[in-house]
């Protein structure tokens, strides 16, 4: 057994220590916004937050995570979609197919955690996840948005 906090919530699960949190959070946890992309951390579908930090869960065993740290998923980035992320990804209309935007909002909401006001460089730098669609310009466009504190009208 191993003991994690999710989104604010201790729970137990029963899983071997060389499991993927990503395959935890999913299968034994039941939360399922977290995706599956690559299972190799290069794409970022997998993002979510241990302790305030954008990590890929699909390369972190469960054994490296601690009762004490915490983890955030998508579903607990906000309880109503509140986040500033999340109402300007929806303002600008960021998401085509959708799938890769989880980890995308998850890695966005670090970024501008630890850098408010981030130059297009450190959007460059921390932004590396995948988006097969290429909306690219729309997640830069909306992490500026976030950033102002503003939501834009939807045309």
């Amino acid at each position: 057994m191993a003991t994690l906090n999710v989104n604010g919530k201790v729970v137990e699960v029963s899983a071997d220590e060389s499991t993927p949190l990503l395959w935890v959070i999913r299968e034994h946890v039941g939360l399922t916004g977290t995706k599956y992309g690559c299972g190799v951390a290069q794409c970022g579908a997998c993002t979510v937050h241990i302790d305030g930090q954008a990590v890929r869960s699909c390369a972190v065993p469960l054994s490296a995570v601690t009762p004490e740290q915490k983890i955030v998923t998508i579903e607990g980035l906000s309880p109503d979609g509140s986040h500033p992320v999340q109402k300007a990804w929806l303002a600008l209309d960021v998401p085509q197919c959708g799938f890769c935007q989880p980890g995308m909002i998850m890695a966005a909401a670090a970024l501008l955690s630890q850098k408010p006001r981030p130059s297009d460089e450190d959007i460059n730098a921390e932004m590396t996840n995948i988006c097969r669609c290429g909306t690219y310009n729309r997640v830069r466009a909306a992490i500026k948005l976030a950033a102002e504190g503003g939501e834009a009208r939807r045309g």
